[in-house]
């Protein structure tokens, strides 16, 4: 396959794993993250970016 493609297929997918995790990220804390990052929480800011690392660590093991 075309390396460009592939890594937009990638792309694609790694986006969509990040989206999943926020979402169930959200839904398993007690607040709403969007509230609280509007409202300039640099704690929920902090623990968004990380579940973003995680999860994208997680989607590059599974593709290599």
């Amino acid at each position: 396959m075309n390396p460009i493609i592939s890594s937009i297929i990638y792309f694609v997918i790694g986006m969509i794993f990040c989206a999943i995790g926020y979402k169930v990220f959200d839904i398993i804390t007690p607040f709403d993250l969007n509230h609280e990052i509007d409202n300039h929480n640099l704690a929920a800011g902090l623990s968004v970016a990380g579940i973003f690392i995680a999860v994208s660590i997680v989607v590059s093991a599974a593709i290599i």
